[in-house]
Order: C-alpha cells, then structure tokens, then sequence
C-alpha cells in the first residue's frame, strides 16, 4: 500500500513539472516568434534612431550659435567630425550664403592631401576658406629660412605657437570671430569628457564657443559620413583616422612603436617599408577591425607621435585647444595704465647701447600662453622697481628677424637685462617678482 502511494505521489509530482498540451503549445508559439526576432535589423534600427536625434540636435545647435552672433566662424582641419558639421552647415545653407566664415590654419607640415582636399570641399559646397599660418611666410620655403626646417624637433611648443596658436589666433582676430564652432566630442578622451553644446564667452576676453557633435562617438561620425556620402579626406582610405601633421602622424593599428618610423619627405613612414595592416574606411564602409579607431579615445592615437612636453609627458593636444588658448587673441598684454612701458626697436637698441637708467625688457607674443601667464608678476615687477630700472616690453612676433639678431630671441617671453652697455638673458623659467628683481639687480 505504501509503495502504491509513493508512487502516485512520484507520477503527480512529475506531471507537475511536465508542460500540458496548452502550455506545450504556448511554448511552440513563443520560440517561433523569438525565432523571427532579426536583432541585426534591430540594432541598426536603433542606431539609425540615436542618428537621427543626434543630427537634429547638432542642427540645432548650429541654428541658435549662428542666428544668435554676428561672426560666426568654423576652424576647419577636414578630419571626419570637422566635413560631417561642414555637410551639416551646407544643409542648413550658411555655406552659400556666407553667415559662416570657414578658417584653416596651414601648418606648412600637413599631408600634401589635406590642402588638395580643402579644395576640393570649396568647389563642391560652394565656399571660400581663409587660410592662415606662421605670420610673414607665403609657404614652406619662407617658413624654413625665418624659423628653420627643424623647429618642431628643437622646440616642439615653440612650433606650436609659431605654427598653430598664433595664426589661429590671428586668424579668429580677423574674421572678428564671436562663436568659434569646434568638433570636440566627449568621446576623444577624458580632457574632453565633459564639455557640452554651448560654452559661454569668459568674462575678460574669449569667445562662445559652440561643439556640435559634443555627444556623438566617433562611430556615429562615420555613420553620418556612410548615410549621406559625406566628402572626406583621402587617407581614411589609406588606414589614417585622425590627420595631423604628416611629421608626426601615423595609420592605425600601424607597425608598433615610433622608434618603428623615421621621417621621410616631410611624412612619418615605417622603416621596413612594409605595407601596413591598418584598417581603412573606403568606399563609405570600413574595412579590418574597426575598434582599432573606434574605441573611446582612440580617434587621436596616431597623431602626436613621438612628440613630448617640456616636462615630459606625452603630447596629446597641438595647443589650440588646451585651457586659454583663445581667451586673449584680442588684446595685448601690459595695457595703456599698466607701469610696463612699450618701446620701439630704435628704443630698444638705445636701451641696450645704454640709457640713462637700468633697464629690464621683456621681449613677448600677445598670444603666448607663457608671456600670459607672467603678465601679473611683470607688472608688479615694474613697480617694484620704479624709479632704479626701466621695465620695458616690446612685441617680437612681429619683429622675429629683428629680436633674433640683437637679443638673442629663440622663444616667447625672454627677458633681459640691459645694464652699461652689456646684455644678460634670464634663463630661468621661474617668472615671479622676487626672481626677476634678483635677477635684474644681480646682472
């Protein structure tokens, strides 16, 4: 009796656990419409959704930058996020009709294709670009015999104000620039992880700024590239994400290490001359791994090869962008009220043949993040010293030949001391009141 009911018990359990012929059913039913789910139809759905708003939100944003300002300006460097908002400002028509100045800054040490390729984007969307780079010099050959073939190796920062702040600057003065557009996203790296659509002017100088594609991903710049058959630049199809300098920029994944590449003709080229397994976007679609480029942070890592600060570190940003950059570029340093007098050249070599009094010179560029940084200590400088030396400025970017000559000027600032007839340099990078007074009371 007791093995009967174990096992009626067993058999009313198990059918506990066994699907009936409705549920079995409903199961069928179910798997047959997970079945029919096409999730690769599903994703690009979606990612043609977060497209959309993301196009339309970068629209936007351009709409109230431009009909809020009166000189709107577009610092384009033809990288994939710079020709998607230069197709997004040709959609809403400011290219035509002029209400959106387009700017370059010329390096004299691009890829021969970035010029080639700004020309190409003129004709087809029907627009001018200005086209700044180092002041005084027409092209390369000019370039080389003011500040020589090799700046970039000797001075790299020095380059990049020579090169890339101070025609920028320039550049942003005289298309009187009062929103700058820029296609920094947060997706580039962490120095840039937080920035949003708008940036208000600073107080003391600068301008707006307006970053259209902040929130997109570099994937979704290459979407918009393949969904509208964007122009863009010809070494994406050569493996090349981001284009710099030619000097310093490499395809990715690359052949290792920068010791791996040597210059050549103005261009950064693998040693073994081996083809490279780089992957590539042709022909509006990628080919190879492309998590090699898109991965968060990774648009930029081929540019700045080999390239370190003077402290040290790793360079990852050409100075346009970093903090300050183009807080000042309208205005001279040392005013009209300040103690620090400005003198001509025939001034300066009175000075420094021997004046009447002990003079301390600083010789300077507006736009030099250093001479910036030293303006307060200058001024209170010359006020410690009123009355036993001169302090002077005089501007040497715009005299470079001049200063180079006569005062030994290799960067911005360098200051001096101008005492009986004979000239001492200050080299220390220490720019506080207490050093420059003992520096100009010892000389």
């Amino acid at each position: 009796m007791k093995v009967a009911l174990f096992l009626l018990a067993l058999a009313t359990g198990a059918s506990a656990f066994a699907p009936s012929s409705m549920h079995s059913r409903a199961l069928r039913k179910s798997t047959t419409t997970n079945m029919a789910f096409d999730m690769e139809a599903s994703i690009q759905e979606t990612k043609d959704m977060r497209l959309k708003h993301l196009e339309e939100q970068a629209m936007l944003a351009l709409k109230l930058a431009v009909e809020n300002h009166e000189n709107p300006v577009f610092p384009n460097a033809m990288i994939a996020g710079d020709t998607v908002i230069t197709h997004l400002l040709d959609r809403l028509g400011y290219l035509k009709n002029g209400k959106v100045t387009i700017m370059c800054v010329d390096t004299y040490h691009l890829f021969p294709e970035t010029m080639e390729f700004l020309k190409e984007i003129e004709d087809h969307y029907g627009f001018k670009a200005e086209i700044f780079a180092a002041e005084g010099c027409a092209d390369k050959a000019e370039y080389d015999k003011k500040f020589g073939a090799d700046l970039w190796m000797e001075d790299v920062e020095q380059y990049d104000k020579v090169c890339k702040v101070e025609p920028f600057q320039r550049g942003l003065k005289t298309c009187k620039t009062d929103v700058m557009i820029n296609g920094r996203t947060r997706w580039q790296g962490f120095e840039r992880a937080y920035i949003d659509l708008f940036e208000n002017a600073p107080i003391g100088g600068g301008l707006a700024k307006v970053n259209p594609l902040a929130y997109w991903t570099f994937e979704d710049t290459f979407d918009y590239i393949a969904k509208y058959k964007v122009p863009h630049h010809p070494l994406h199809a050569k493996g090349y994400p981001s284009m710099g300098d030619a000097k310093d920029t490499i395809a990715i994944p690359g052949v290792g290490p920068v010791e791996n590449y040597k210059v050549v003709d103005g261009i950064l080229t693998p040693i073994s001359g081996e083809p490279l397994d780089v992957v590539k976007f042709e022909n509006f679609e990628f080919v190879g791994d492309k998590t090699k480029w898109l991965d968060y942070a990774s648009e930029r890592l081929g540019r700045f090869q080999g390239l370190k600060n003077k402290d040290g570190t790793t360079k990852t940003e050409c100075g346009i962008h970093v903090a300050g950059a183009e807080q000042t570029f309208d205005r001279d340093l040392w005013d009209a009220d300040s103690k620090v007098v400005e003198v001509s050249k025939d001034g300066l070599i009175s000075l420094k043949e021997g004046g009447d009094k002990p003079t301390v010179a600083v010789v300077y560029a507006p736009w030099c993040q250093f001479c910036q940084a030293m303006e307060t200590e200058y001024e209170g400088l010359a006020k410690e010293l009123s009355g036993s030396f001169e302090v002077v400025k005089f501007r040497g970017d715009e005299e470079r030949e001049f200063v180079s000559e006569n005062f030994d000027v290799k960067s911005f600032p360098t200051i001096v001391a101008l005492k009986d007839g004979k000239m001492t340099k200050y080299d220390s990078e220490e720019r506080t009141v207490e050093a420059m007074k003992k520096f100009a009371e010892s000389a």
